[in-house]
């Protein structure tokens, strides 16, 4: 989002009530071409009214790279629409700058458009602008109001989602030290909340996006050492795809098999943070197949295992156990043919769809995103509150994006959700204060244990608290907890 200077107060103009020209029709074709791919029947009369609005308050102002600033929440909206968002988050993206950059207020939004776009442009808006210490403490600021508001209303973070990934893809026009940081935040933030919410296209491209702004040396070698290994690996690629696809015609399962993308930065990431060889990663081919049904996921697994050998322990079920946002999928490594390593991903196209759309997915036909997508995020809500230095904010607010979950049960069987790597002491403050700074053993699927015991999914935990007067914590317990409530409860116990 960027600072523009006011213009005048948009009014509503006088009948006709949208000035059309052939200009704006063109601008705007390309994003109903989207929006109607994916909803051919959809009515686009409020899009249509919101670009117009946008485009006459944003009328003469321009963005650091020269182009017309209209450009931006296009674009903003246009990444919304193929992820196949409705029309009231499209318009929303469309108006997302006009509150804090330009005249235009709520009230004549939500005239204009309804309570619930002004409610998302209230969300987007930036509404206070306070003076802070440091850099960090305005960091912090500006993410807690942010995660305030997307617990409202999950449509707040799509749209700073896609707000982010315009101005990243356009960044080169920012001085360098202003690339840096906001590269450096997308790294930390904004690509793991993408991750988060099961975003898979958008988080792939936050993160090559950033790696080549923080590191662009490195990034052109693995875009060199990718362009020099890509027809080798291809010809290889390609013998495997056939053989698949031939085994499962055999089987009469409908079947769509590609390979799998190789992204930069983690091509980068295994690089540096497992010490392997570019080879080593590059080569590993990895291929995806999409079928009908649950049913044929199985059945396609089976015979792939019938054709190369399956890599021991390498298999994994996630349709039977889904990953913390939601993913499903059969992952398995074979070993394929001249004795190379192939990972295949197998998953139905509904299972595909909501691996790379996450919970857009669900916003498609106006249907609403479950709590248990957006548990997480009032969670981190419910702990910042409690979090009054900036760094230890931003530092916890990193580790809870970037952690999977667990999910443990009470012994009358309710479920907790927690970080992995979590312990009975993590477990005993998620259930109270006092329960966490009295605890003074576990019980976890009816066996005594230690209090620094890792927490597994589908344990049932009883923690037993000191009926003595004045029973607190143990400074210790900070080497052992993983979860900022549980830091932050036993500091201020010792405060």
């Amino acid at each position: 989002m960027a600072t523009v200077d006011k213009v005048r107060r948009w009014r509503r103009p006088p009948a006709p009530p949208w000035r059309s020209t052939a200009d704006a029709d063109a601008e705007l074709a390309p994003l109903l071409a989207i929006y109607r791919a994916s909803q051919p029947r959809a009515d686009t009369s409020l899009i249509t009214r919101a670009y117009h609005v946008a485009r006459a308050a944003h009328e003469g102002q321009v963005r650091r790279s020269g182009d017309p600033y209209i450009q931006h929440p296009l674009a903003v909206a246009k990444v919304l629409a193929d992820l196949g968002l409705d029309d009231v988050t499209l318009s929303a993206a469309l108006l997302h700058d006009s509150v804090e950059d330009t005249g235009v207020t709520l009230e004549e939004v939500a005239g204009e458009f309804g309570d619930d776009v002004a409610a998302i442009v209230d969300g987007v808006t930036k509404l206070d602008r306070v003076s802070f210490d440091s850099k960090e403490a305005q960091q912090a600021a500006t993410m807690r109001k942010m995660l305030v508001a997307m617990a409202k209303d999950i449509r707040v973070l799509l749209i700073k989602l896609a707000d982010r990934l315009h101005n990243m893809r356009t960044i080169a026009a920012l001085r360098p030290d202003k690339q840096r940081r906001i590269a450096q935040e997308t790294l930390d933030v904004y690509a793991p909340l993408a991750h988060r919410l099961g975003i898979a296209e958008m988080k792939w491209q936050l993160e090559d996006l950033a790696f080549a702004t923080l590191y662009p040396k490195r990034y052109a070698e693995i875009e060199q050492m990718v362009s020099t290994r890509s027809p080798e690996r291809d010809v290889y690629l390609a013998q495997v795809l056939e053989e698949v696809r031939e085994r499962l015609a055999e089987l009469r399962i409908r079947a769509e098999v590609t390979g799998r993308p190789k992204h930069y930065w983690s091509i980068y990431e295994k690089m540096v943070v497992k010490g392997r060889e570019f080879n080593d990663i590059f080569d590993l081919v990895g291929i995806r197949v999409l079928v009908d049904s649950v049913k044929d996921c199985y059945a396609a697994l089976g015979s792939i295992h019938a054709t190369w050998k399956p890599v021991q322990g390498r298999f994994k079920d996630y349709i039977a156990m889904p990953k913390f946002n939601l993913y499903q999928s059969l992952h398995t490594t074979v070993v394929g043919p001249q004795g190379k390593p192939v990972e295949v991903q197998i998953r139905t196209r509904e299972m595909h769809r909501r691996a790379e759309f996450g919970v857009a997915a669900h916003w498609g036909y106006k249907e609403h995103t479950p709590d248990s997508d957006t548990a997480w995020l009032q969670r981190i809500v419910d702990w910042q509150q409690e979090t009054s230095d900036p760094r230890e904010f931003m530092e916890s607010l990193k580790i809870d994006l970037e952690q999977d979950e667990v999910f443990v049960f009470t012994p009358k069987g309710d479920v907790v959700t927690l970080p992995a790597k979590a312990t009975p002491i993590d477990f005993a403050y998620a259930i109270h204060t006092e329960v966490g700074h009295r605890c003074i053993g576990a019980r976890i699927n009816g066996r005594l244990t230690s209090l620094d015991t890792p927490l597994t999914s589908g344990d049932t935990v009883e923690v037993f608290t000191s009926k003595v007067a004045g029973a607190g914590p143990s400074r210790d317990w900070l080497k052992i907890v993983v979860t900022p409530r549980a830091r932050n409860k036993i500091r201020q116990w010792f405060s």
